[in-house]
Formats: structure tokens, sequence, C-alpha cells
């Protein structure tokens, strides 16, 4: 995948990115309960997009959050909505970013399949979370249907999600405790940097 593809195609969409959007609270908060998000921890969002779960993360009372998101439009709808000394905003790649900070919790929600280099991105943000953090790759569909809706996208913009046993290799180089939820309702990979 090339990041200039993944970049028009989420600028394309932005503007109306949050029009008739509906998400599970149920497995939000499920999503949300498993990586631990709890008062006082400040959160890395990769692939934040418009903003969509910070509503839920300062109703948990976190301190601090980060987005970040390859497409710049995405990051421009995200600064119109959250004007807040709490949230920061970034138009960065996951695979090269860097911060000044060290985060509690970094969460990649329905993003993962969009990541051009997964194991970059990995390798890379791994380095910002605090020894004890915790990483959660998820999403509010269950595998099937996560690969299912984006089968029509084509390769230019996504991957299908990895096979469990690639997931562990990838996140053992950093993570233990390596969990993955995966049912009928959700996909969940939750683990705690070493």
């Amino acid at each position: 995948m090339e990041n200039k593809k993944i970049i028009e195609f989420f600028d394309k969409r932005a503007a109306t990115w949050d029009e008739g959007f509906s998400s599970n609270s149920e497995i939000k908060n499920i999503i949300l309960d498993n990586a631990k998000v709890s008062e006082g921890l400040s959160i890395l969002d990769v692939g934040c997009g418009t903003g969509r779960l910070f509503p839920d993360y300062f109703d948990r009372g976190v301190s601090h959050v980060t987005g970040i998101d390859i497409s710049e439009k995405m990051i421009v709808v995200a600064k119109s909505k959250f004007d807040d000394a709490n949230v920061s905003l970034l138009c960065a790649d996951a695979d090269t970013v860097t911060f000044n900070r060290m985060y509690d919790i970094c969460i990649i929600y329905n993003v993962f399949p969009h990541l051009s280099n997964p194991e970059s991105s990995i390798q890379n943000l791994s380095a910002f979370i605090k020894t004890g953090g915790i990483l959660t790759i998820a999403h509010g569909k269950s595998r099937e249907q996560v690969d299912s809706h984006h089968q029509h996208l084509g390769s230019e913009v996504v991957a299908m999600l990895l096979p469990d046993n690639e997931m562990i290799d990838l996140l053992s180089k950093n993570f233990e405790d390596i969990r993955i939820i995966s049912n009928e309702r959700m996909y969940q990979i939750v683990c705690v940097k070493k």
C-alpha cells in the first residue's frame, strides 16, 4: 500500500466522515475497558480520524489525548471539534512520528488494516509507550466483518487483518501478555509494553 493513496482516500471522506456514524456503545466500552482506559492516563490515538473516541476517553477521566492521523483533512476536522489544552492533534505517519512524551495507552481503533507498514508502525509507536503501558488494536466488528467490509476497497488503501500467529510474532518483540479477543461482535488485541 502507498501512503499517498491512503491519504487521498481519507482526505476525500474527511468532511462527511461523521455523518450518519453510529457505533455500538457497549462494544466500544468493552474495548476501552480491555485497554484499561481510566482516570489520569495519557492516550495516544493512532489513526484518530475526526476524534470520534475522544469524548469516550474524557468521559473516563483521562488526562491527555494525542491524536495522529495520516490524513491532514481528518486532523483539520478533529481540530475544529476539539479546541482543548488536553488534546494534541498531529498529521503524521505512524511509521515515523516522534513525540516528546510517553503514553500510558496506545489505541489503534478501526485503523490497523490501513497501516502501510504495520511492523514499522508498531516498532516506532512502541518507543513512546511506557513500560507496563498498553497497546490495543481493536475493531468494533468481528474479524470476518472487518475483512468483508474492506474487500471492495482494494489493496491500495487496505489490507486484510493478519492471522493471529503473525500478529503475535509482530507484537512479541516489544510486548508481552498478548491477548486476542475475537468473536462475532468485535476483534481486539491487548498487550503490555515490556
